[in-house]
């Protein structure tokens, strides 16, 4: 089975979201998983033109030359695919979204009818299952919602939403024992979703508890 994150934010290694999927692909390993981490920001990959050669003139094959031909092979070869970046402004970072768009050769000008939702026709059919993983600096779930609304329409698996980001990289002995914690249950979520195919109700819980209360986090991050 293989696990491949494709991480969209600015920070890439050294990223708060970086320590999610870190952990969560560590637990993904335990179980016997393929796993890659990709950092888009230090890819080569230009902006869609919009000329929809890859339905037309070539199809599935965009006219541009970079490191999205690559990226797609790894994204098809993939079981499980997580779109993961921090929420900076409402939504996914530009690094995310511009993967996101070049991702259009995997689609073919067809459109098909859904209880009145309507989509393209996938070129071949779809056989990943889809996770995102994201982190704000700020508290509350709140952040998240558009988020949530733009990835609804790849019907993810699991969803990981991390509200007061700043603490994953705490030197606080208090904290780092809260976050260490909550990241093993993220390892947990890895692990079972490469045994079971599923994350179960009780490590799903873990992963939406609390860090910290946010009037202490508020004071905590100064702000």
């Amino acid at each position: 089975m293989k696990f491949i994150i494709f991480n969209g934010s600015p920070a890439g290694a050294n990223s708060n979201t970086n320590v999610i999927a870190e952990a969560f692909l560590n637990g993904a390993k335990k179980a016997g998983a393929d796993t890659e981490n990709v950092f888009l920001i230090n890819k080569n990959i230009g902006h869609c033109k919009g000329c929809f050669n890859c339905w037309f003139k070539t199809p599935g094959k965009c006219v541009m030359q970079d490191d999205m031909t690559e990226l797609l092979v790894k994204y098809n070869s993939a079981d499980v695919v997580c779109f993961a970046s921090p929420v900076y402004t409402w939504n996914m970072t530009a690094a995310l979204k511009n993967f996101a768009d070049r991702l259009v050769p995997l689609k073919s000008p067809l459109i098909v009818n859904s209880d009145e939702n309507f989509d393209l026709v996938d070129s071949n059919p779809k056989t990943q299952q889809f996770m995102v993983i994201s982190n704000c600096g700020f508290p509350g779930n709140n952040n998240f919602e558009t988020m949530k609304a733009v990835f609804a329409s790849c019907n993810p698996v699991l969803e990981i939403y991390r509200n007061c980001g700043k603490l994953l990289k705490s030197k606080d002995s208090e904290v780092k024992k809260t976050v260490n914690e909550y990241l093993q249950a993220v390892e947990q979520a890895g692990f079972e979703m490469a045994t079971q195919n599923y994350v179960s109700a009780d490590t799903k819980l873990k992963l939406e508890r609390q860090l910290m209360s946010i009037p202490e986090y508020v004071k905590y991050i100064g702000m």
